[in-house]
């Protein structure tokens, strides 16, 4: 059996679930592989991060660096002093915490931690989640060590000799539901196992496209939802407004008997029962989501956000989409198509076993270890 020894690790980046748990996940198998090993994560102040990685145990130092809006404002004229400030507490932080190696996961605050390691000669990594690469990453990987990848075709952006494919690690609850987990998720949900089962998930921040498709889907009486349960997470900013219009839903009688089978809430805390009740999942494409999408074997249909740098969900849902892996709307069609798309799909057992078959080859379960055994290789 080989023996990992005790490293010490920086993990930087987030803003994002999609950067964070990838993160969390590299962060707990080394400390799976030795439970001395010492990490440190950096994030941008006032993100994700600073609130995620404390609730997982974990010690997180802010940075002010910030992103670049895409209107002219007071804050981007602020931008280079927050990235010098950003860049000198780096370095202090490098010096002052010795590690062996720099991890950077994406996110504002990767940046310049992974900068102030290379400048100070502290071997680095990057692990790029998506199948475009941003831009931050694509400077970064210039200069890194070693580039975990999880899409092939990555040596557009990086140099080819330092690229690895190793998948994006993922939660390591997230797995193929059994039947008893299925059990565990109807009692937990509160489900009639004799329904069919939609899981609505918009990421970890929300979707106002997802929650707007449901919104005039339920208007319009939820057509074909007659033999459906659903539950749909619509995000902490969302939360409110989804409120707002459930309540009102409910007293004008809108979707009549559907809608007491409609279960919302901002956060969805225990993932791996959400999948195992699930026949079909609504879901962004962000690179997590997708992978662990694949890791539970679920049929989805993708709506890729437009917000994003370089439309990469759009690239990261076709990669499975041209496998049959997975089915698309458009953010623009949303509206009109989702709902009715999610109806049909949900009904239709022989498409469901066909995208299940293909996208659990996809499944890289093992990530998180190969990035791991990755992350030593380059310390040594």
């Amino acid at each position: 059996m080989t023996q990992y020894r005790k490293i010490k690790a920086i993990i930087s980046g987030g803003g994002t679930g999609g950067h964070i748990f990838p993160a969390l996940s590299i962060a707990n198998k080394l400390k799976e592989l030795n439970p001395e090993t010492e990490i440190l994560f950096v994030g941008a102040d006032g993100r994700m991060e600073m609130e995620k990685v404390p609730a997982a145990g974990y010690r997180i130092i802010g940075l002010p660096v910030a992103g670049l809006q895409r209107k002219l404002t007071l804050s981007n004229f602020a931008l280079p002093f927050k990235v010098i400030k950003s860049v000198s507490m780096a370095k202090k932080v490098i010096r002052e915490f010795k590690p062996d190696i720099a991890i950077g996961v994406g996110g504002y605050a990767s940046a310049p931690l992974l900068w102030a390691a290379t400048r100070l000669g502290i071997p680095t990594l990057i692990q790029e989640q998506n199948g475009f690469a941003g831009l931050t990453n694509k400077i970064l990987g210039k200069k890194a060590d070693c580039i975990c990848v999880a899409y092939d075709g990555m040596e557009r952006f990086f140099p080819a000799e330092k690229i690895v494919f190793t998948g994006n690690p993922i939660r390591k609850e997230i797995v193929p539901a059994t039947a008893q987990m299925k059990a565990e998720a109807y009692e937990y949900y509160g489900l009639d196992p004799q329904k069919k089962q939609l899981f609505i998930v918009g990421g970890s921040l929300g979707s106002g496209t997802i929650n707007n498709a449901m919104k005039k889907w339920i208007t319009e009486g939820c057509p074909g939802g007659e033999n459906m349960q659903i539950i749909w997470q619509c995000g902490k900013y969302y939360k409110p407004s989804v409120d707002a219009f459930m309540k009102e839903a409910a007293e004008k009688g809108l979707g009549g008997e559907t809608l007491s089978r409609i279960t919302h809430s901002d956060f969805i805390k225990r993932m791996d029962l959400a999948y195992a009740a699930a026949d079909v999942v609504i879901s962004r494409s962000g690179a997590s989501s997708i992978s662990e999408l694949c890791a539970a074997h679920k049929a989805a249909i993708f709506v890729p956000s437009p917000n994003v740098t370089e439309d990469h969900q759009t690239h990261n849902a076709m990669a499975l989409v041209n496998k049959e892996a997975g089915m698309i709307v458009k953010d623009s069609e949303a509206a009109e198509k989702l709902m009715a798309t999610a109806c049909e799909l949900i009904e239709n057992p022989e498409k469901i076993a066909l995208i299940e078959k293909n996208v659990a080859a996809l499944a890289k379960s093992d990530a998180a270890m190969t990035i791991a055994e990755h992350i030593y290789k380059t310390i040594r």
